[in-house]
């Protein structure tokens, strides 16, 4: 799978505005929208729940909501934000007792499903759920706050799943959340992804539509 997806993370837009932000961000060239869901227990901050995915789709955002469950638990959260009109929900193995069951939940819901792998996280999980999967996501920081600096050792993870991908023979999308930006988005695709999750780097900058175009414009390189 060459052709590479950029997703604005929310969690860095002015939420005071975030239906404009998000019309905004897609207009400058954003794929997908990437909604960063905390509940103060499996991560140390608390954002958004289901009724802010379903005030976007009711603003006109028609794009795929990328939907990143850092809860725990998540069978509850799959259900209701699949309803709230998710087109893809991603959690982390170590949040639920029943991985390939919470994977089932999110398909029955007809939304994409994937998992989520913190810096620490083994690959071991994926072993016996390739075949449910339709994104990993690889955290290249701890979760929990946005603006987090690249941690280096996340693109030996991404060489290896992009080997297990590729082995599997499965178009599963390979994402990296954390510190994206125009300097490592390169490095990060040569690693092996597809998908770059990028927040702080396009939303604090005034012009969105000019660091989504230098990003592609590094992945062509």
């Amino acid at each position: 799978m060459s052709d590479y997806l950029i997703a604005p993370s929310l969690l860095s837009a002015d939420f005071a505005r975030l239906g404009e932000e998000a019309v905004n961000v897609l207009k400058a060239g954003g794929d997908m929208l990437h909604l960063d869901v905390m509940d103060n227990h499996y991560v140390p901050n608390l954002t958004v729940g289901p009724l802010v995915c379903d005030a976007l789709r009711k603003y006109g955002i028609k794009a795929p909501i990328d939907v990143h469950l850092m809860t725990r638990p998540v069978d509850s959260l799959i259900v209701d934000f699949a309803k709230a009109g998710a087109s893809h929900i991603t959690f982390h193995p170590e949040s639920t007792d029943h991985i390939d069951r919470s994977l089932a939940l999110i398909h029955t819901h007809g939304c994409k499903a994937g998992l989520a792998l913190n810096p620490a996280t083994s690959l071991d999980c994926l072993e016996y759920v390739m075949d449910q999967l339709d994104l990993i996501l690889v955290m290249s920081v701890n979760p929990g706050f946005g603006g987090q600096k690249f941690i280096p050792s996340s693109l030996e993870k991404i060489k290896k799943l992009r080997t297990l991908i590729d082995k599997s023979g499965k178009k599963i999308r390979l994402a990296v959340d954390g510190g994206i930006n125009t300097e490592n988005i390169h490095e990060v695709a040569n690693a092996g992804a597809d998908m770059f999750i990028m927040g702080s780097a396009i939303f604090t900058q005034p012009d969105y539509a000019h660091i989504i175009n230098k990003a592609r414009q590094a992945l062509q390189k």
